[in-house]
């Protein structure tokens, strides 16, 4: 059995399919983490089992990957050690110093295989930023897809792991890989999904307060959406950097902090990603976002690091 192990959001799921249609995969399974957890859970374990080759993508658990003991193929951009369990080839172009927006990219570049999928991938992970690069506006141009309509399509492929959805983040391959990339945009059920979040979104921005140019947001919500209200802080309201805590996440807190680009020239988040590990807090990111669940009565000891940083 080929196995997919993939992140939730719009880069993870176009990465899969891009991987899938390259190697031209007829049986495969593609699973997601629990929504908010960078761990493999009990049941991707029994999968890793029975599979025959594993495949990761963009999902940054290198420590889960050093366990595995099939042959692996592990995709990223994030940044993360060099693995050394010997069945793994470790497929990541910041090991080189290099930043690459979304791996959807690293996927295209390594399998050779460019199209609408590719550039969604960067959408997904840099929203407008993504434009800027040449090679996702050709990619869209050929496909004939505007900028609006490829920001429509994002926001209803996360829609997803936003409602917490699992069985509909791994059913979203399938349909990226039934449908013409236009049709999406009439797919009824993430339209629906979509609408509903939207207003979720727009109260946590709405009750943003403010430290030294960065935002400060604290809320409760079922909803998966404090990467969302990050971004919407940072590249649309233009903060320095946004810190966004769900204080009643399923019984659980996430606390995200995201930073502009001029930022991350000044801010190490690698480094902040370890001192946030180091209190047994699940976490990871990249080089502009740190992404943690942790217990609720963690949620100080992590803000007390990510305030040293806001200066």
């Amino acid at each position: 059995m080929n196995l997919i192990v993939h992140h939730w959001d719009t880069d993870g799921i176009t990465s899969a399919a891009l991987l899938t249609r390259a190697l031209s995969l007829e049986e495969f399974t593609n699973m997601t983490a629990q929504i908010g957890e960078f761990s493999f859970d009990e049941r991707i374990w029994r999968a890793i089992e029975k599979a025959e080759r594993l495949y990761v993508l963009d999902f940054n658990v290198p420590e889960e990957v050093e366990k595995v003991r099939v042959p692996t193929l592990f995709i990223d951009h994030h940044t993360q050690p060099r693995i050394k369990n010997p069945l793994v080839e470790q497929v990541n172009p910041s090991l080189e110093g290099e930043y690459w927006p979304a791996n959807s990219l690293v996927v295209s570049e390594h399998f050779g295989i460019w199209n609408a999928w590719s550039a969604l991938g960067v959408v997904g992970d840099v929203g407008e930023k993504a434009f800027e690069l040449e090679k996702v506006r050709a990619l869209l141009d050929r496909e004939g897809i505007s900028r609006e309509e490829a920001l429509r399509i994002v926001e209803l492929i996360d829609s997803n792991y936003i409602a917490m959805d699992r069985e509909a983040v791994e059913g979203a391959v399938g349909v990226l890989l039934n449908k013409d990339v236009k049709e999406l945009l009439e797919y009824e059920p993430w339209v629906k999904r979509a609408e509903a979040i939207r207003d979720a979104i727009e109260g946590a921005v709405s009750n943003a307060g403010e430290r030294n140019g960065f935002a400060i947001v604290h809320f409760e919500s079922p909803f998966n959406i404090i990467s969302k209200v990050a971004r919407k802080l940072v590249w649309e309201m233009n903060y320095r950097g946004a810190v966004v805590v769900n204080g009643n996440f399923h019984g659980k807190a996430q606390v995200y902090f995201r930073i502009s680009g001029k930022e991350a020239e000044r801010i190490n988040m690698a480094e902040v990603i370890e001192r946030v590990k180091a209190l047994g807090a699940n976490a990871g990111g990249k080089r502009e976002v740190l992404g943690c669940v942790c217990e609720r009565d963690k949620i100080e000891d992590v803000l007390a690091i990510i305030e040293e940083y806001l200066r």
